[in-house]
């Protein structure tokens, strides 16, 4: 059902809402029903083009801190689900924490603006002004987030936001039932990994892996960990799991200080 239009029953007698869900449905169907290693994508985009934002992402989160972004739609999309797990801030991460949706429908200026001033700063330097991030999972139990954003801001019509929220079930549906896939070889199962899926598993195991070593190396918690690997990230412009990819790699260290030396290696 679009904006404005009242929810009355069609020439065949069925209600536009059921209509409209039964279109959401089916586009959802056919996107998870493709070959695995193109289904993230396929979702990610099927969402975008369900509704007025111009792009889509969804984030698994491993624990309270780490996450990993399965799909995303475009560059754009991609680099603002980076941006607010290097910042540890942003309505992803409200949404993740509240188990709550979040819209931030106004990134340039007032509430939102405020409310996450350095994530709304790099949002808008992506050319993003508005953000709409779903908790997937079930009840109060998150295992991450369907994020949609525009690069106008304003709100979603109440019709948009039952649209987005019925498309916020479908992939957690799937993040929860999809299973990797074999190729036509039919290879055993621990070779047929989809390839998104060993990504995935290699995102979060590496960031785990870094902060444990920065755990090590200074004597910290993991948040405190994490947020020291964050803060190198946010000087250097890079991302976090960019970062853990160099302190896995033993190309720098986190000294007694708290500061990073370059290693030999």
């Amino acid at each position: 059902m679009r904006p404005g239009v009242p929810d009355q029953p069609s020439d065949d007698g069925t209600p536009l809402e059921a209509r409209e869900r039964l279109r959401v449905t089916e586009i959802l169907t056919a996107a998870a029903g493709r070959d695995p290693e193109r289904v993230p994508e396929a979702l990610c985009r099927a969402c975008a083009g369900l509704l007025p934002v111009t792009g889509a992402s969804v984030s698994i989160a491993g624990g309270p801190s780490v996450r990993a972004t399965w799909c995303a739609s475009d560059r754009t999309a991609a680099r603002l689900a980076e941006a607010q797990y290097t910042l540890g801030d942003g309505p992803c991460q409200s949404a993740l924490d509240d188990a709550v949706a979040v819209l931030a429908t106004d990134l340039t200026q007032g509430p939102d603006a405020r409310r996450w001033p350095v994530f709304a700063g790099e949002a808008v330097e992506l050319g993003v002004r508005a953000v709409f991030s779903l908790p997937l999972g079930v009840g109060r139990t998150t295992i991450g987030t369907l994020d949609l954003y525009r690069d106008r801001p304003g709100g979603l019509s109440a019709s948009d936001l039952r649209i987005a929220l019925w498309t916020r079930d479908a992939v957690t549906f799937a993040l929860m039932n999809l299973q990797p896939g074999h190729d036509a070889g039919d290879r055993p199962a621990e070779e047929g990994v989809a390839p998104w899926m060993e990504a995935s598993e290699a995102d979060h195991s590496e960031v785990y892996r870094a902060v444990g070593m920065v755990m090590v190396q200074l004597d910290l918690d993991p948040e405190q960990a994490l947020d020291r690997m964050r803060a190198r990230a946010f000087a250097e412009s890079r991302t976090v799991s960019e970062v853990a990819h160099d302190i896995v790699l033993r190309r720098f260290a986190f000294g007694n200080s708290g500061s990073p030396r370059r290693t030999s290696g």
